[in-house]
C-alpha cells in the first residue's frame, strides 16, 4: 500500500475537522472523523454524537464507519480523526481491517495509535493546531462531560 502524502492527509483531515464543529455547534463533543476508500473516495464521515443521541457508543469513528455502509473489504481504507482515537475506536479499525489512521492531534488524548502501528496499521499524525486547540477549548470548558466520555 502507498504511503499517504501530508496534502492530501490534510485535505481529508478538512472534512473530519468540519464535523467536529458540527458537533460543537450542536452541543456535543467536538471530535469528527470520514472513512476514505483505498482510491481516495469518500465513503462516509460522522462526529461524535454521544451527547446528542443520548447513545455512548456514537464516537466519531463509529459515526463515519456507518455512514459508509458495509464494505466487501476495508483493506486500503483510510481512517481520518481530529483526535488519536481510544480504545473502542481503535478496535473497530482493527477489528475491520482499516489500513491507515489519519490523526489530526494525540496531544489532549493520547489513545490507541501506537497501538495501531504496533500491529500493522499505518499511522500518520498531523499535530494540527486548530484540532488541538478546539479540544482544548473544550475540556477546559466541560472537564465532566470529556471525562465522561473516555471514561475516566
Amino acid at each position: 500500500m502507498e504511503l499517504l502524502d501530508r496534502a492530501t492527509a490534510r485535505t481529508w483531515l478538512a472534512t473530519a475537522v468540519a464535523e467536529a464543529r458540527a458537533g460543537l455547534a450542536e452541543g456535543g463533543i467536538p471530535i469528527g472523523a470520514a472513512l476514505y476508500g483505498a482510491d481516495g473516495t469518500p465513503l462516509g464521515r460522522g462526529r461524535n454524537r454521544r451527547v446528542q443521541d443520548d447513545d455512548p457508543s456514537v464516537h466519531a469513528e463509529t459515526a463515519a464507519f456507518r455512514a459508509a455502509g458495509r464494505q466487501r473489504s476495508y483493506r486500503g481504507t483510510t481512517m481520518v480523526t481530529t483526535l488519536s482515537p481510544c480504545w473502542y475506536c481503535s478496535g473497530l479499525v482493527r477489528q475491520f481491517g482499516i489500513s491507515r489512521v489519519v490523526v489530526g492531534e494525540a496531544v489532549t488524548f493520547h489513545g490507541g495509535h501506537h497501538w495501531l502501528a504496533e500491529n500493522g496499521v499505518q499511522i500518520m499524525l498531523l499535530d494540527d493546531a486548530e484540532c488541538a486547540a478546539m479540544m482544548r477549548a473544550f475540556i477546559e470548558k466541560n472537564p465532566a462531560l470529556w471525562h465522561e466520555d473516555i471514561g475516566l
